[in-house]
């Protein structure tokens, strides 16, 4: 239970105090607080009422703290910059500069705008608590709807009602075929589908968006689909097969070009391919009866700045 000393004494009293004992006159603390010295005096006064005892003894040379003082200064000091760093705490969560953020995102989005957008928030906010998952859509909607996440980039699965969501923003994911620079046709140009067909293949599992865009190119180029193929959502499961055999892996651009043009000792290389192959596009996606911190609002914002950027 709180004493009587602790609830009379305020920041005013414990300012005064250690205005005093850091310049050791009264009139000096009463300038740096902006006060006149009579209302200084009759709030050091007051402050030695509430505790019962001198805090200070004037002297020749000024004010001396008794041990009171000296003990009463040290915690004013402690309390004050406790007090501080909440108001500052509170304003950088006002202002959206510090606070926890959970998002999602399929691979393209992450690489390609959420990076970019996390980058932007860390400078404007470096204690900003920030968790990202990347996972299927099916994965990301439901977390979302749970409430794990703030925002995803992602796409509606099929039989889930999307009047629930906040949706924006369509992008399109372009999916680059991916081998190790040894493969037979690393250096050949303008690859058709058929050329593929009996390589292995490793890929996210049947129903999975960047699979059906590979799939639905064989079939526009009237071929078979590919009968050797190992199923994995795991991006080191795929390098590793790249990597060791003569596999062909779908991945969407952003991740290729982080593979082969930034990461330029992994080995791999670009298929170059006739035709295009798009995926279906996804969204940034919200829930409506969810506000959003102020935190994971400026980071929206910064990815929809990318959006547009691109």
């Amino acid at each position: 239970m709180a004493t009587p000393l602790l609830t009379r004494l305020q920041p005013k009293h414990f300012n005064l105090v250690r205005a005093i004992f850091e310049l050791g006159q009264l009139n000096l603390a009463a300038v740096q607080l902006s006060m006149t010295q009579p209302a200084a005096s009759r709030l050091l006064a007051e402050t030695e009422r509430i505790v019962g005892a001198e805090i200070f003894v004037r002297t020749p040379k000024g004010m001396e703290p008794t041990e009171l003082g000296q003990a009463l200064a040290r915690r004013a000091e402690i309390l004050l910059e406790e007090m501080r760093e909440a108001m500052r705490e509170v304003d950088a969560i006002k202002r959206g500069a510090t606070g926890t953020v959970r998002v999602g995102a399929v691979t393209g989005g992450a690489l390609g705008y959420l990076v970019p957008a996390i980058r932007a928030l860390k400078i404007e906010a470096r204690t900003a608590d920030i968790h990202v998952d990347v996972a299927p859509s099916g994965a990301l909607i439901s977390n979302l709807v749970s409430g794990q996440f703030d925002f995803v980039l992602g796409r509606i699965p099929v039989g889930v009602d999307a009047r629930q969501f906040d949706i924006r923003h369509a992008r399109t994911e372009e999916v680059d075929l991916i081998v190790h620079q040894t493969h037979p046709l690393a250096n050949a140009t303008s690859l058709g589908m058929a050329d593929l067909l009996h390589f292995p293949w490793v890929m996210q599992g049947p129903g999975a968006p960047v699979r059906q865009a590979v799939e639905n190119a064989f079939i526009q180029a009237g071929t078979s689909l590919p009968v050797d193929v190992v199923n994995t959502t795991s991006l080191l499961v795929m390098i590793a097969m790249i990597a060791t055999s003569n596999a062909i892996a779908p991945l969407s651009q952003e991740v290729s070009d982080l593979l082969c043009r930034q990461t330029t000792g992994a080995g791999l290389s670009r298929l170059a391919i006739k035709m295009p192959i798009i995926v279906l596009p996804y969204h940034m996606i919200s829930l409506r009866s969810r506000s959003m911190s102020t935190l994971a609002s400026r980071l929206q914002d910064l990815v929809l700045q990318e959006f547009v950027a691109r």
